[in-house]
């Protein structure tokens, strides 16, 4: 049952920092590319999406790890 409890805490480790990263303001980093134009907008989260795969993949590792 130690497998099951060690997925809850990183699936619960996971939402908390998603959490943590909304409310600073993830998706308005510096590297995050916005375009306006008449009737359009265009939004590329290029440093959103790096650092998301940053933490994410370093759960993994901490999940997967032997």
């Amino acid at each position: 049952m130690s497998g099951i409890g060690r997925v809850l805490m990183m699936a619960g480790a996971a939402i908390f920092l998603l959490g943590l990263a909304v409310s600073l303001g993830l998706g308005r980093l510096p590297g995050d590319i916005v375009v306006r134009r008449d009737g359009l907008a265009l939004y590329l989260p290029l440093a959103s999406s790096l650092v998301l795969s940053i933490v994410l993949s370093l759960l993994l590792w901490l999940l997967f790890r032997r």
